[in-house]
């Protein structure tokens, strides 16, 4: 083996609630892990303002100071976390390669992959400019719509996720204008019947967005245009929710991980376990029914014990540690 590869017990691949998790567990039970942050050290959280919904936080934390949070407890347990991504993998040996910055080079003996999921956007101008400020513009219902209980919103999208939080937006909203591309939904027709016969939720056919509208610092109203008739109308809103999906960032472990059509990782049920042996997944990675901090933080547990017991099974001089249990 060459003296430029570097040789590690665990490989945390991303940040954020599920890796941050991992790596507490995993460091705990002396597995030395090694954490590579990525290209967002944090994850998703680090553009949230502020987050209500996750245990132990009575009066709430923004999410910057949550991710600071996360990793100064795992650096607490002496896991190594660095900067940098991971650009390759080859995972068809029994040794597990990385390279980082497609110039250093790792084996590891078990991978923890919290690679995460980017939400799509619009792409406008002014719709990036309010997500920035934290100004009104979410790509979670969930997450931010109790921020705008009362209030008159807009949301984006069409498909069966989209319908599920327009749904939710209208248990807090006092109106959910939602706007459809096409002349219909790409939904299930129960979520499209749930969402028609919603009596605050506006449904807009044929409609896009053509500017989102705010005062500099938060959203006042959107702009749409008919792609039909060509016609526009502003809307009065406070919140703009993006629903178009999400985007796994799991392309460099393609061809050796398997995933869904999407690019979700494929784990066994109830499990972290991957289609390669000593590979684990937890996160947004692979969860596209919840994606939930506390939830990524939960499968970020799961991973990390599942890697400790396939070391311990692997290796007779590797105990699993009851620390992770008290």
């Amino acid at each position: 083996m060459s003296d430029t590869i570097e040789k590690v017990k665990c490989l945390i691949i991303g940040s954020g609630p599920a890796g941050y998790t991992a790596a507490i567990y995993a460091a705990r039970a002396n597995m030395k892990p090694v954490l590579y942050q990525g290209t967002q050290p944090g994850g998703q959280l680090t553009t949230t303002n502020e987050v209500e919904n996750f245990p132990g936080y009575p009066e709430g934390i923004t999410g910057p100071a949550m991710m600071m949070e996360l990793q100064a407890q795992a650096e607490r347990f002496e896991t190594d976390v660095r900067d940098g991504w991971i650009t390759k993998v080859d995972f068809s040996g029994d040794v597990h390669k990385v390279w980082v910055n497609e110039e250093k080079e790792i084996h590891a003996d078990t991978v923890i992959i919290s690679t995460g999921a980017s939400a799509k956007y619009l792409g406008l101008e002014s719709e990036q400019k309010y997500l920035k400020l934290g100004g009104g513009v979410s790509a979670c219902a969930v997450c931010d719509g109790f921020f705008y209980r009362n209030h008159e919103v807009v949301i984006v999208g069409a498909g069966d996720s989209a319908c599920e939080e327009a749904h939710y937006l209208s248990k807090l909203c006092k109106k959910v204008t939602m706007l459809v591309r096409r002349d219909e939904f790409r939904a299930s027709k129960i979520m499209a019947t749930r969402v028609k016969n919603t009596e605050n939720i506006e449904i807009l056919f044929n409609t896009e967005t053509d500017e989102v509208l705010g005062d500099g610092q938060v959203v006042t109203g959107v702009r749409v245009k008919n792609n039909k008739t060509n016609e526009t109308q502003d809307i009065d809103a406070t919140g703009f929710f993006v629903a178009i999906g999400h985007k796994p960032n799991t392309d460099i472990f393609k061809g050796f991980i398997d995933m869904d059509e999407t690019g979700y990782i494929k784990n066994v049920p109830g499990r972290a376990l991957t289609n390669v042996e000593g590979v684990f997944v937890c996160g947004d990675a692979a969860d596209h029914v919840y994606r939930q901090a506390v939830t990524a933080a939960g499968t970020g547990c799961m991973a990390a014990l599942d890697a400790e017991r396939y070391l311990a099974a692997k290796d007779s001089t590797f105990e699993v540690s009851t620390s992770n249990y008290n």
